[in-house]
């Protein structure tokens, strides 16, 4: 199987020479510039210098909106998020995830120094990512987002990243991505054992100045 070739991407540095790294998936129809503004946001104080790297995804047609071409992960064919999932563009961005890891370690930052994040289809691609890595990572966390082809998640798991801590919040009244459907993804996360901080914000589909307080706090554990 040929390398994929990797993704532009906007790259923020909190001081030279990082030895830390957070790559963060954006999420349907967004690019790298949409969460680039959270960097001087987070309170990242007793970290080491840590590269943010927030790729642009490839660009593809999205089934509900009506074969529109839009950057996106993977095609979403219907609107309940779980029937006819594109397993195939989801299989292709975790290549192209991983080749973005690959590349931070051959820039001297070791696994265990990266976490993987993003937002929507961005959590969706982290989790799944992140959770079948074949070397530990630092952390994941996934805002407003899902776990993908959840039947072949225990299956699929890398026994490496089973202990890897997961920040998973989701807003309650989130029209895109169902509350349920987060419920479900902390639910079969606890189910296998892998430590889950659980957070809920009285927010849309969007992120919160709460929850970013929270990621910054989350990252401060598992990278400093």
């Amino acid at each position: 199987m040929s390398t994929p070739a990797l993704l532009d991407c906007v790259e923020i540095e909190t001081a030279p020479n990082p030895t830390r790294a957070v790559i963060w998936i954006h999420g349907l129809g967004a690019d790298g510039h949409d969460f680039a503004p959270i960097v001087p946001a987070l309170d990242l104080k007793g970290v080491p210098a840590t590269r943010f790297v927030f790729p642009h995804g490839p660009v593809r047609s999205v089934t509900v909106n009506n074969g529109m071409k839009m950057r996106a992960w993977y095609d979403i064919r219907v609107m309940d998020l779980v029937r006819q999932e594109d397993a195939d563009g989801i299989r292709e961005s975790q290549g192209m995830i991983e080749a973005l890891i690959a590349r931070e370690n051959a820039r001297g930052i070791p696994s265990e120094n990266i976490v993987l994040g993003g937002f929507s289809q961005g959590c969706a691609m982290a989790l799944y990512t992140g959770l079948r890595h074949p070397r530990r990572l630092a952390g994941i966390v996934g805002l407003s987002g899902y776990v993908v082809l959840p039947a072949d998640f225990a299956s699929e798991r890398a026994a490496v990243n089973a202990k890897t801590p997961v920040f998973l919040a989701h807003g309650v009244h989130d029209p895109v991505v169902p509350f349920a459907r987060a419920e479900h993804t902390h639910k079969l996360l606890q189910g296998v054992g892998q430590p889950v901080e659980w957070h809920t914000y009285q927010i849309p589909h969007s992120v919160s100045p709460a929850e970013l307080a929270d990621v910054a706090e989350f990252l401060r554990r598992t990278l400093a």
